[in-house]
């Protein structure tokens, strides 16, 4: 992951954003869950910035989109209790694999601001940007 990367995957996601009439705020990890870059649209809401950051590290960490982590930690889920301090499981954190969608996790993105199906667009089409590098 790269800064010039991680910041054409911010554009992405907002010019995604603004196809579907959302105010988020993106956020990119790297392996590590460290930030590499993040974009607040004017308007966005006040816990964006948290949250898709937070989304974004905890799909890194756990290698899997946090929409597929939101069954597994409701009350009786295999995850349940996970959610909180840095841990999201709703929709809108994609992790970054290699070409295909294989290889090692490489980075996240993180989404926050729209609705569940938004935030998970928006993500989506900036790790399309990714993949196709």
């Amino acid at each position: 992951m790269n800064l010039e990367l991680a910041l054409r995957m911010c554009e992405a996601a907002v010019r995604q954003a603004a196809r579907e009439g959302a105010l988020i705020s993106v956020a990119v990890v790297d392996a590590g869950g460290h930030l590499v870059a993040f974009q607040r649209m004017d308007g966005a809401r006040i816990a964006g910035p948290a949250l898709a950051a937070a989304k974004a590290y905890t799909a890194v960490a756990h290698h899997m989109p946090t929409a597929d982590l939101a069954p597994l930690a409701v009350p009786g889920g295999e995850l349940y209790g996970l959610a909180g301090d840095r841990y999201v499981c709703s929709g809108g954190g994609v992790p970054l694999t290699g070409l295909g969608g294989e290889g090692q996790v490489r980075g996240a993105i993180g989404v926050s601001g729209g609705n569940v199906r938004q935030d998970v667009a928006c993500a989506e089409a900036a790790a399309a940007l990714h993949e196709g590098r």
